[in-house]
């Protein structure tokens, strides 16, 4: 069944502010995350009628995200292809480098990682999919998912602390 008009509207309310955090994170600049975010939000209005209630709602908008980023790389010429990571339920605490989501630091730091790791992270951490949610919307199994986002919790906390030692 499609949503409503009113489901829509409390959908992009919840889930509005995630899809940005994502959208930044994978292209960098926020002009840019702004039109993505919107692209999303249009061709999920579009689709409404395919929407399941069973899925996630959350996840079903990252899965549109996500091409709508591949869809301007490949418009833009970059050969980058995404594929994926499930989410992080790691605690963190004030001490961990990784915590500060904002700064130049962390994109810098994320734009270090391999694609597959980066899009991982950010959908479980950033997103706040489950880690099931993240290998589906990837298309793949539930251990490549846990593996990438450890692996780049890894990368990223290394990269940050010798920045910070620097």
């Amino acid at each position: 069944m499609a949503l409503s008009r009113t489901d829509f509207v409390v959908l992009i309310h919840e889930h509005a502010p995630a899809l940005y955090r994502i959208a930044y994170r994978l292209v960098g600049d926020p002009h840019d995350a702004e039109d993505v975010v919107q692209e999303t939000l249009r061709s999920a209005w579009k689709s409404r009628e395919n929407f399941t209630s069973g899925r996630g709602q959350r996840a079903w908008l990252a899965a549109i995200l996500r091409r709508r980023v591949i869809d301007r790389w490949r418009r833009a010429g970059r050969r980058t292809v995404l594929v994926g990571d499930g989410p992080l339920e790691v605690p963190v605490t004030a001490a961990d480098p990784t915590a500060n989501e904002f700064t130049d630091e962390m994109q810098q730091a994320l734009s270090q990682l391999p694609p597959e790791l980066r899009e991982s992270l950010l959908l479980v951490v950033v997103g706040e999919l489950t880690h099931q949610e993240t290998a589906n919307a990837l298309g793949v199994p539930l251990g490549t998912v846990l593996s990438r986002v450890s692996r780049a919790r890894q990368r990223l906390r290394k990269h940050l602390l010798e920045v910070s030692h620097a």
